[in-house]
């Protein structure tokens, strides 16, 4: 053990013991202060598996806890397995491939029982066994892309090297810095033909003297890039500028002689400070409005702007175990509370009286009624509004109280008006869909004294990263 500075300290030979939440392995150690007799410090170490023994250069010291980086493997453990990713350690994403499988899901079923337990202080039955995703590589049916005149520059390069173009970056954010972005050769998340899109409208960019995006002054040209890709093949490309030039349109055509398989083809002018594009125009450039995923014979139509669940194999999984949760047998009035575009309203409407789905997202919501036309469905009604605003006492008392409510918010949870409201509406069942356990634990904790957990099943929805999906089946009390 070393110690030069206030954080300069080197823990050698530590052996890690087991993987913590966020992404990060569970250590102990005991630094030059610390009584012999103690147990040690926890200390979390990113990157590290069971089983390794490291040498740690801590980056973190604080009272009851610690936290390092690796900057040697003494002895990989037996479980280590080489990343298969070239940008792996500095990309923000995928920092488990070190981890088999199989621990991974083991990791997300106990964060699922850690959560609930600790945070919402819940009684729980017996978790259901994770249902693993079919696929690990080349899962994902959207991915973005940030441009940048600022790349990520790898240990050893030089920064004042002269090469064209030799400093801009199409690709993922690096962790903990909004203005680094890291340049991606390949990425090994979405199907082809994503890499070859990103690299070749990097190339374009670059010969044709197009200003890549500086996040720091909010100016250039090329900001980003959205690919979603369908099962059957189709492929949506939304390229977002931040100016207004005739080199858009250049480039658009470029792109679109170069990969014939793109069917729909949009560009977005984005001007503000952020990177979401919700509150912005979409322009359709070329080919169709929009491209189409199936579920069980049903026909979902997905816009630049729908939530659409990444993982399409695994959100069939999901959302069968939604339905199978929520037990319907034809005579309830369903609420789908987040619907999107309504996936999961349509999935359980052959099973019940009726669906009623809110969303927030304007364009979902009219997407949702088209899906829910063309599958000749016709016991579902789509509303659009924020959900405190929209899901009212009095909103309920004109369209039926629900027997089944099934919510699926975003990682942030459901606002406590709404969850007053739910609680309120006293449906019979609620099935709550997450994202995020966390959050889950608390809005349920706040639903606790009138409703019980009688089923949990986590989902994995993306290996190789720390996020695992839940859901949770609440039944009233008497």
């Amino acid at each position: 053990m070393g110690r030069k500075g206030k954080l300069d300290i080197t823990l050698t030979g530590v052996e890690i013991e087991s993987v913590a939440a966020e992404g990060k392995a569970i250590a102990h150690a005991r630094l030059p202060e610390d009584a012999p007799d103690t147990p040690g410090r926890v200390l979390f170490v990113e990157f590290a598996v069971p089983g390794d023994v490291v040498d740690v250069r801590l980056t973190r010291k604080k009272a009851s806890f610690l936290e390092g980086r690796i900057i040697k493997v003494v002895k990989p453990s037996p479980l280590r397995l080489e990343p298969f990713c070239r940008h792996f350690g500095i990309c923000g994403g995928c920092r488990w491939q070190p981890l088999p499988y199989e621990v991974q899901l083991q990791a997300k079923q106990r964060q699922v029982y850690d959560q609930l337990t600790r945070i919402g202080h819940l009684k729980l039955p017996e978790i259901s066994p994770i249902i693993g995703s079919e696929k690990t590589t080349f899962y994902r049916n959207k991915l973005e892309f940030t441009a940048s005149n600022r790349r990520w520059l790898l240990p050893g390069e030089d920064p004042a090297a002269p090469e064209p173009g030799r400093h801009c970056a199409l690709g993922f954010h690096v962790g903990k810095f909004f203005d680094k972005v890291l340049d991606i050769e390949e990425c090994s998340l979405q199907p082809a033909p994503s890499n070859e899109i990103r690299l070749f409208i990097k190339d374009y960019a670059i010969r044709n003297g197009l200003e890549f995006y500086d996040l720091r002054a909010n100016s250039g040209f090329l900001r980003n890039i959205f690919i979603r890709t369908a099962c059957k093949g189709q492929v949506m490309l939304i390229v977002c500028f931040a100016s207004h030039s005739p080199a858009i349109f250049d480039l658009l055509d470029a792109v679109y002689a170069a990969f014939p398989q793109i069917t729909s083809l949009y560009y977005v002018v984005n001007t503000k400070c952020n990177d979401s594009i919700s509150d912005q125009e979409c322009i359709l450039y070329r080919g169709d409005e929009a491209i189409y995923e199936e579920m069980e014979g049903l026909r979902y139509k997905v816009g630049p702007k729908s939530f659409y669940q990444t993982n399409t194999l695994q959100a069939l999984q999901l959302y069968r175990k939604a339905r199978e949760f929520a037990a319907l047998t034809g005579s309830e009035t369903v609420y789908d509370l987040y619907t999107g575009t309504g996936t999961i309203a349509q999935f359980v409407s052959r099973q019940a009286a009726r669906v009623i789905g809110i969303e927030y997202v304007p364009e979902a919501i009219a997407d949702a009624r088209l899906n829910a036309a063309a599958n000749g469905i016709s016991n579902c009604e789509f509303f659009a509004g924020d959900m405190k605003d929209v899901l009212t006492p009095a909103f309920i008392a004109s369209h039926g109280a629900p027997d089944v409510m099934i919510v699926d918010p975003p990682r942030a949870g459901m606002h406590p008006d709404v969850v007053k409201t739910i609680l309120g509406a006293a449906p019979g069942t609620i099935v709550y869909v997450s994202c995020n356990p966390a959050s889950q634990a608390r809005d349920i904790e706040m639903m606790s004294g009138q409703y019980r957990i009688t089923a949990v099943q986590p989902v994995d929805m993306f290996p190789h990263t720390l996020h695992v999906e839940n859901i949770c089946k609440l039944e009233k009390l008497d």
